[in-house]
């Protein structure tokens, strides 16, 4: 039996990178929560992909008409398109179809969620920095591929909800200069609601998005992979290894449990909580539209921006430009997207850091870049609001104007004020961890002393966490020096830069820390560069 495994490794050996697998079982993953969150999303994308598989064995993406007959007595000699006719098969005839579908509606709520959760970790705590900015650029473009993966799936049944956005969609078409006509006629096939668009999203929905999805996350873990999974720093834990857990098998045991419980969830979650019930809204009509309807949460802010912005419109030679559906629509969108594709290497112009970072930055190391980060989830959510701005107001009974005009000036206010406040919140707590390192932490021993006074007795910070608030410590590179001679790009980036750097007083780095940088590409490949559990002192 013995000789038949070998005989068989062997065999395997000159076909496959058998021998080399080895170290790459023994690849260590860090252990902290916070790591798992690009695991949830790939995990709900796995899902996504097998409950979209049972569900196109029975989807008619088709926009003739005909006349319902089916289980659903409410609908029947309703007319309606096969489309939204095969959707409610699906849920009443189709065995489990109802489940299936459902947990393909949470999954791909949960993928984007995650996508979106995993960014904010990455940003947060530094981990687009080099050498992982192409990996950013990646994780930006798969989060852009989502929104409109999610977006063809929702248009799909073709109810009175989703036939709504649709012809938001069409009309966001229409209000790019020139081309927009063009653009919303091949789209729908002609005029709305024309006969091809469920076809063509179709399309996109099964084929070309999950394609370009499954061929962007393969280049994202391959990257992830060749540049070693970034860590929190700690005791042992430097940018020359990784401390965690060996790949094979407690990692992998560990992240299989993830996917059963991702896999648990959705599945209750589809099976007691309903989702798009399409049956409730009915087959699309042009001359209908629901009243509250509300789209899904990923493209909710854009649907908020349409309804804040002011109904402004241009006329220039006969030709109308509407500023109110093309700003909020097409160039807001735009802006944000730059931005974020933008960000790191914006950054590293502008504190001159061109280190490798392996080791995460706790959110109150870098105030200026959390500051960021609040005032655009606050932006985002403010947006987010104002998508339902009509069911809030009906809900709290007050005016859907005044609601308009008062989220309108909070749009551009409150993400100035959370990135001020985010910004001193974190400069006060690095000035009290100065503090702490100085002074040393309160015993709560109170003492009197022979003159009648009090005196607290303070004793030093335990070793862990003062590496920790050491290397939170270490100051950037300096600014460059603007000479007399320097341009005005120069002496903005030494503005910048002193701006950027606002902190509390830098530390010394730990005396264990060594020579950090730079860090060899031949260091970073090689397996010796990680350590497992198993071999770290923390095991």
């Amino acid at each position: 039996m013995t000789g038949a495994v070998a005989r068989t490794a062997v065999a395997l050996d000159g076909r496959l990178p058998v021998d080399g697998a080895g170290g790459l079982l023994r690849k260590a993953f860090p252990g902290h929560w916070s790591f798992y969150l690009g695991e949830l999303a790939l995990y709900s994308l796995v899902i996504l992909i097998l409950t979209g598989i049972h569900l196109t064995l029975f989807f008619k993406p088709s926009m003739a008409e005909v006349v319902y007959n089916g289980s659903y007595t409410p609908l029947d000699g309703i007319p309606m398109s096969e489309a939204f006719a095969s959707t409610v098969d699906i849920s009443f005839d189709v065995r489990g179809g109802l489940l299936i579908r459902q947990m393909h509606h949470w999954a791909a709520l949960v993928f984007v969620a995650a996508i979106g959760v995993h960014m904010l970790r990455i940003f947060f705590t530094g981990a687009f920095r080099k050498p992982r900015e192409g990996n950013w650029v990646v994780g930006v473009t798969l989060f852009a591929l989502a929104v409109a993966e999610g977006f063809a799936g929702y248009s799909l049944p073709d109810d009175l909800l989703s036939g709504a956005g649709l012809r938001i969609a069409q009309g966001i078409m229409l209000s790019i200069p020139i081309v927009g006509t063009y653009t919303a006629m091949f789209a729908f096939g002609g005029e709305f609601p024309g006969e091809e668009i469920i076809g063509r999203l179709y399309a996109l929905h099964i084929l070309l998005l999950p394609g370009l999805l499954l061929a962007l996350v393969t280049v994202h873990l391959i990257l992830v992979f060749y540049l070693k999974h970034t860590q929190w720093a700690g005791p042992g834990k430097t940018n020359r290894n990784v401390v965690g857990k060996p790949m094979f098998p407690h990692f992998a045991a560990s992240s299989t449990g993830l996917f059963l419980m991702v896999l648990g969830v959705l599945a209750v979650l589809g099976g007691v909580a309903q989702i798009n019930p399409v049956w409730a809204w009915g087959p699309y009509r042009p001359d209908l539209v629901s009243t509250g309807s509300q789209p899904d949460w990923y493209v909710g802010f854009l649907e908020g921006a349409l309804r804040l912005i002011p109904p402004w419109e241009t006329v220039i030679a006969g030709h109308t430009l509407m500023w109110n559906v093309l700003l909020p629509t097409v160039v807001l969108p735009t802006v944000l997207f730059a931005v974020l594709y933008a960000y790191p290497f914006v950054e590293a112009w502008v504190t001159g850091d061109r280190r490798e970072h392996h080791l995460c930055d706790r959110p109150r190391d870098r105030p200026v870049r959390t500051g960021f980060g609040v005032a655009g989830i606050v932006f985002y959510g403010l947006l987010l609001l104002a998508g339902g701005n009509d069911i809030v107001a009906l809900t709290f009974h007050v005016s859907l104007n005044a609601l308009t005009w008062v989220l309108r000036i909070a749009v551009i206010v409150l993400p100035v004020l959370a990135f001020l406040v985010t910004k001193r919140v974190c400069v006060a707590l690095r000035e009290a961890e100065h503090e702490r390192l100085t002074e040393g932490v309160e015993t709560g021993d109170v003492r009197q002393t022979i003159t009648g006074g009090y005196t607290e007795p303070h004793r030093p910070v335990e070793a862990e966490d003062r590496y920790v608030l050491q290397w939170g410590s270490m100051p950037m590179p300096p600014p460059p020096e603007p000479g007399v001679s320097a341009g005005k790009i120069t002496r903005l980036r030494a503005v910048l830069h002193t701006w950027y750097a606002a902190s509390a007083q830098p530390q010394l780095p730990p005396e264990d820390v060594g020579e950090e940088f730079p860090i060899e590409p031949a260091a970073r490949r090689s397996p010796q560069a990680d350590r497992s559990a198993d071999d770290s002192p923390e095991s």
